[in-house]
């Protein structure tokens, strides 16, 4: 048995997870996915990017986790691979899904032109927090129309300073047990820093032929992918 720990992308919590939980469990696993601070049940608690770190960490020490397949979509790769290294032999496997990867120094902005200043701008009239997307963002990503409404009526305000602070890593992510999942309706190759990662021996590419948010839109084949990186 391997305990999966789930974290999704900006505006989302824990329940974006809830159509992939059950193939997980039904394979006999621990499955536990995770609410950032400042998110859905959490909304409007200010954190940090070392906040949402310390969620991920304090939830492995908290239930004992060994074998740990460390899961971080979109945004939450950053925390996720932070998470990673600090949890040491406890990590069997940390799988990005479609996501960003931590570079030490660098924060979610860093690649963005003109990153900075526009997350700044929405902060600025949210009360330090980055507004969810409107529906029309989710189009040509392979959602339907109920799938779009779930993500759109449960997304709450991002905190900001989680996006622009960046990321601690003692060493590059990667020396770490890594599946990258490209999702091909979101761009159909890699980033240029997770094309390099791929390029090593410790990193494996899977794709997947849907949009951003695979957990709305493909749960089932997400769910295979994560068994398969964690080795049944």
């Amino acid at each position: 048995m391997v305990n999966f720990v789930l974290a999704a992308g900006a505006w989302l919590g824990a329940w974006a997870w809830d159509d992939v939980v059950p193939a997980l469990r039904a394979a006999g696993h621990g499955v536990h996915p995770l609410t950032l601070s400042g998110l859905a049940e959490k909304s409007g608690a200010p954190a940090g990017q070392q906040t949402h770190v310390e969620d991920i960490v304090d939830e492995i020490g908290r239930h004992d986790l060994r074998d740990v397949v460390l899961v971080g979509h979109s945004y939450s790769g950053i925390p996720v691979g932070q998470a990673a290294e600090r949890i040491g032999d406890r990590l069997r496997r940390v799988v990005f899904v479609d996501s960003n990867v931590p570079a030490d120094g660098e924060s979610f902005v860093s690649a963005w032109p003109d990153g900075r200043a526009m997350i700044e701008a929405s902060m600025a009239a949210t009360g330090g927090f980055w507004a969810p997307l409107p529906e029309a963002d989710f189009a040509g990503q392979g959602l339907g129309e109920e799938q779009i409404g779930r993500i759109v009526g449960g997304a709450t305000p991002h905190p900001g300073a989680t996006l622009t602070e960046p990321a601690v890593l003692a060493r590059g992510v990667g020396e770490l047990p890594a599946t990258y999942i490209k999702c091909l309706l979101d761009g159909d190759e890699p980033s240029p820093d997770v094309a390099e990662l791929l390029r090593g021996e410790h990193w494996q590419l899977v794709e997947l032929d849907t949009g951003h948010w695979p957990m709305f839109s493909r749960p089932h084949e997400l769910a295979e992918v994560l068994l398969d990186a964690a080795g049944r």
